[in-house]
C-alpha cells in the first residue's frame, strides 16, 4: 500500500485523472474494510466522472452494491 500512496500523491501533483482512477479503484480492492473500500471507490468514481470515463458506471454500480447510495 505504501506504493500505491506513493503513487496516488504522483497522480495528484501531476493532475493525471485516469491514473487517480486506476489507483484509487486499485487501493479499495487492496483493503480490508468496507467503508475503507468506499472511501477509495468513491474518490475513484468522482476522478471517472470528472473525467468523462467509461469506469465512473462500474465505480458508481459497486457504490451502489454496497450500500453507499439510496
Amino acid at each position: 500500500m505504501k506504493d500505491l500512496d506513493a503513487n496516488m500523491i504522483s497522480a495528484h501533483q501531476a493532475g493525471d485523472r485516469r491514473a487517480l482512477i486506476r489507483l484509487y479503484a486499485q487501493a479499495a480492492n487492496a483493503v480490508n474494510d468496507l467503508d475503507a473500500s468506499c472511501f477509495y471507490l468513491t474518490h475513484a468514481y468522482v476522478f471517472a466522472l470528472e473525467a468523462g470515463a467509461s469506469e465512473a458506471q462500474t465505480l458508481h454500480a459497486r457504490l451502489k452494491a454496497h450500500g453507499r447510495e439510496a
